[in-house]
């Protein structure tokens, strides 16, 4: 497996999101785990999760939980692994997705998060979704203290624009590490802050990063040219998606959500996939 950093942290190229064992549509937990460890036996060590992925009001944290189990019961060593959750997002049981950064709910789902973990401290810590109500400043100032306190190791941010980036990196300096926005071939908004990561040496984990790539391959009309790599390479679209967003910036670490063994594998082989220029080109103008 082919690795890249984040913070000072070498981990796989290809990471492995967690969200889709969770939410709406979610398998049983037995293949939820196979999932897991296949993504383990092919070398994945990274698993973003959140406690936000879950589907009932009852269970916040199920994803979380859920990735505990399967690493406590994977058969090889995983203290390789880094995990990394997120807080400040919370779903009501109603299908919808609300905010809050205050600072004492960041504290309290942190350490909600650290017990379902099984962890002394979170690995990558990760303020989910900037909240209207509260001052960006306020929230990030209440990651800045989690990791004061040693209940984080290292810091990220997720759905920030670069002012938010910017103004995360003067609270957190070199405790910030990452961020997690929403990138793929249907999605380039984010290109500001991909190359604002790039800048500042941070991480850049694009969610969703299989958007407009179809695990069934039917593609559209827009998408063509990643089907007609594939098709040429003999692979899937998906491992061409995946390769390209390696080649956006050695910064990037795609996590592909996943709750299939066979998707893991398929994903995961994109970190040996090459893509030459004229592809690339190709690629870029999809």
């Amino acid at each position: 497996m082919n690795t890249r950093r984040i913070g000072n942290t070498e981990v796989s190229a290809i990471g492995l999101g967690g969200m889709p064992m969770s939410i709406e549509g979610r398998p049983d937990e037995e293949r939820s785990v196979r999932t897991v460890h296949a993504a383990l036996d092919a070398g994945v060590t990274l698993i973003d999760t959140a406690d936000a992925y879950h589907l009932h009001a009852d269970e916040v944290g199920h994803n979380e939980s859920l990735i505990a189990r399967a690493l406590a019961s994977y058969g090889g060593d995983t203290s390789g692994v880094l995990v990394a959750t997120k807080g400040g997002h919370l779903r009501p049981g109603d299908g919808s997705w609300t905010v809050n950064s205050s600072a004492e709910y960041l504290r309290t789902a942190c350490e909600a998060s650290l017990k379902r973990l099984g962890v002394e401290a979170i690995g990558l810590y990760q303020h989910h979704r900037p909240d209207p109500k509260v001052p960006y400043a306020d929230a990030i100032g209440a990651i800045r203290d989690l990791v004061d306190a040693g209940k984080v190791r290292m810091a990220g941010i997720s759905n920030a624009n670069p002012e938010q980036i910017r103004q995360a990196r003067e609270i957190l300096g070199d405790r910030l590490v990452s961020v997690q926005n929403q990138y793929s071939p249907a999605f380039r908004s984010s290109e500001p802050e991909l190359a604002l990561c790039d800048e500042l040496g941070l991480a850049f984990l694009p969610w969703s990063p299989l958007g407009g790539i179809s695990r069934a391959g039917e593609l559209g009309s827009r998408f063509a040219p990643f089907a007609e790599v594939a098709a040429a390479r003999g692979v899937s679209p998906q491992q061409v998606c995946l390769a390209w967003l390696l080649a956006r910036s050695p910064r990037v670490v795609p996590i592909p959500g996943s709750s299939r063994p066979e998707t893991v594998r398929d994903s995961v082989a994109a970190a040996d996939l090459q893509l030459d220029a004229d592809e690339l080109a190709a690629l870029d103008r999809a």
